[in-house]
Formats: C-alpha cells, sequence, structure tokens
C-alpha cells in the first residue's frame, strides 16, 4: 500500500517546540513505515522522517516569517496532488484547501478533520462531503452538517513520557497563551489556592499576555518560562501535581492532556469539547463547570491514582493503536474502491 500523507507547513514534521497536527501526522508516518506500509511524507524540508521526503518549502512559515504562508502552501499542496497517480491513497492532514483538489484526481482522500477552525470553512468541507472521506478526532469535534467515515483520537509516543508516582508540589499550565485556552483562569485558580503555578507555551495572543499574565508574573509563585522542548516538557508534566486546562471552547482534543496523563499527572478541566472522551472523572482527573470548582477540586488532587492516569493512556491513546486504526480505516477505504 502506498500512502501520500500530506502535512501541514507551519512548522516542521514532527515539530520542535509547539505543532498538534504535524506531530500527530510525524506519529502516524512513522507507525505506517514500521508496519510495511510505503508512505511519502510532503512537509518541509528540513523534516524527520523514515518515510520519503518530497518538498517543496525549505521550513515552515511560522519558523521563518519571510515565507509566504499562501504562496508555499499552494506549491506544497499542488506538488502531493500532482503526483497522485502515485499512490494508492493520499492521506490529507491539511485541513480544507487540498479538498478542493480532490475531484481532479483518481486517488482516493482521506481527511482528518483536527478542528474547525472556523465555520466560514464548512461549504468547502460540504461540497466534497460525499466525494471523500473524513475523519474527526473526537466524538464532540463533529458538525452535523457532515458525513464522517470513524473517529480516531490521536495517539502519543508513550516511550517519550515517564511516569512520575511522586511529583512535586506546583500546578502546571502548558499550552497556547489565549483566552480559548484558559492561561488567565488558570491564573486566578493558583492565586486562590496560594499555589506555585508553571506556564509554557507559546504567546498566541500578545495583549492577553500582558494583560492578563504578566502583572501577576513573580518568581517561585506564577512564573512563565516559554515554549518548551520536549525533554523540558517531560519534566514539567511528570513532576506537576495537576495539569490545568480551564479551556474557553470546545476543544477538539488535546495532546497535553493525554501527555500528561501518560506521566501520571491528573487533569483539571473544563468540561468543554472532547474533555469527556480523555478524562474519567473523578479517576484520571476532574471535569468542571468553573473556575470556583476547579479550585475545590484542586484542593482533592491526591484521591486521583497517578497509575489509572498512566493506565488509562496506554490503553486509548497510544500511537500503535491509533495507527492500527488508520490503516483498518486505509484498507476499508481502498476495499470500497
Amino acid at each position: 500500500m502506498k500512502i501520500a500523507m500530506l502535512s501541514p507547513i507551519a512548522w516542521r514534521t514532527p515539530p520542535v517546540h509547539y505543532g498538534p497536527w504535524e506531530q500527530v501526522t510525524s506519529l502516524l508516518t512513522e507507525e505506517l513505515i514500521k508496519n510495511g506500509l510505503e508512505v511519502t511524507l510532503f512537509a518541509t524540508g528540513n523534516s524527520l522522517t523514515e518515510a520519503t521526503l518530497q518538498a517543496v518549502c525549505p521550513t515552515g512559515y511560522e519558523e521563518d516569517k519571510d515565507i509566504d504562508a499562501k504562496v508555499w502552501e499552494c506549491l506544497h499542496i499542488s506538488e502531493c496532488l500532482e503526483n497522485a497517480d502515485e499512490f494508492d491513497l493520499i492521506h490529507n492532514q491539511f485541513d480544507f484547501l487540498p479538498l478542493s483538489y480532490s475531484k481532479l484526481v483518481k486517488t482516493p482522500m482521506v481527511s482528518t478533520i483536527h478542528g474547525l477552525s472556523s465555520p466560514k470553512i464548512l461549504p468547502v468541507y460540504k461540497k466534497y462531503n460525499k466525494h471523500t472521506h473524513y475523519v474527526s478526532i473526537s466524538n464532540a469535534d463533529r458538525s452535523p452538517e457532515l458525513d464522517y467515515i470513524t473517529t480516531i483520537h490521536h495517539g502519543i509516543d508513550l516511550s517519550q513520557f515517564k511516569f512520575n508516582a511522586n511529583p512535586q508540589d506546583y500546578l502546571l499550565y502548558y499550552g497556547r497563551i489565549h483566552h480559548d485556552k484558559g492561561t488567565k483562569e488558570a491564573v486566578e485558580i493558583a492565586k486562590a489556592l496560594g499555589k506555585r503555578l508553571i506556564i509554557a507555551g507559546i504567546i498566541q495572543d500578545e495583549h492577553y499576555f500582558k494583560e492578563h499574565i504578566v502583572p501577576y508574573l513573580k518568581p517561585g509563585k506564577i512564573e512563565y518560562i516559554g515554549s518548551v522542548g520536549a525533554e523540558k516538557r517531560n519534566e514539567l508534566l511528570a513532576n506537576a501535581s495537576v495539569l490545568l486546562h480551564p479551556i474557553n471552547f470546545n476543544e477538539p482534543f488535546g495532546l497535553s492532556i493525554v501527555e500528561a496523563m501518560a506521566c501520571g499527572t491528573p487533569v483539571i478541566a473544563f468540561n468543554k469539547g472532547s474533555m469527556p472522551e480523555l478524562i474519567d472523572d473523578n479517576k484520571t482527573g476532574f471535569l468542571v463547570t468553573d473556575i470556583a470548582e476547579a479550585i475545590e477540586k484542586a484542593k482533592h488532587i491526591d484521591s486521583i491514582n497517578r497509575t489509572a492516569c498512566r493506565k488509562k493512556v496506554e490503553q486509548q491513546f497510544s500511537k500503535e493503536r491509533m495507527s492500527q486504526k488508520y490503516m483498518e480505516l486505509y484498507k476499508q477505504i481502498l476495499g470500497s474502491y
């Protein structure tokens, strides 16, 4: 089976720091190679893979601001689709734009929808709804206006996350600094508890950061340490007593939650989007409705068994399970052609 894997080009595949779509694409690609599939990865030129790498864009446009995103996205997508007849199937990890090529080629396309960034892009998905195959990354993240062939939850490389039964006494916020992700709410929770809070992640909204986070930063109390690489990420996740995830939007998935639980770290999250599919309430963390409830639940975080958190990820969110699901899907799709 020959697969064309179309990755985004905002960041390298896999990313150095941030880049959840690229991260999942990388993990899946490498697992497919291990299972004997022939995969050509269409990604940035500096990407790292055991697959055949085909690239036109040298680096991610978020890594090099001289790269015009629209121009290089067009060149990148056309490079893949113009070679479509070399493959049995195209796996689109790139959002809606590649769909506009799908009727111009005979090769079937499956698209993992990593979240609908806006209702404004729905017309494209609706147009190609009957022609291609859509995979949702959680049951919660489905549009009633689209048909889906299946849901496949993301998986992670468990070997990269060390279990820790004896954490330190700090709270962790790990994610984009943005209203959607609830950085401000995490600060409020930490202040009310009188606990140390470490904040790690890229600043996506500079104004939000300066207004709601900077005034409360204080060494040993509330600290922002920037975006972190894999080694520091694992250290932070494993040593945290809890990961705070007080989101203000319907999160499509949430890799940081699975990564934290892989280290044994429970999660307190606002009960929105996919959170009930990732967190077993009162077993691997707490699903709450507001800041007040989060504060109260945080006082009882020691009641969560950290081993149960790790087992949850081993059973449901491994890269091996994810890749197996996708290989079954590929066979299902190709059997229908």
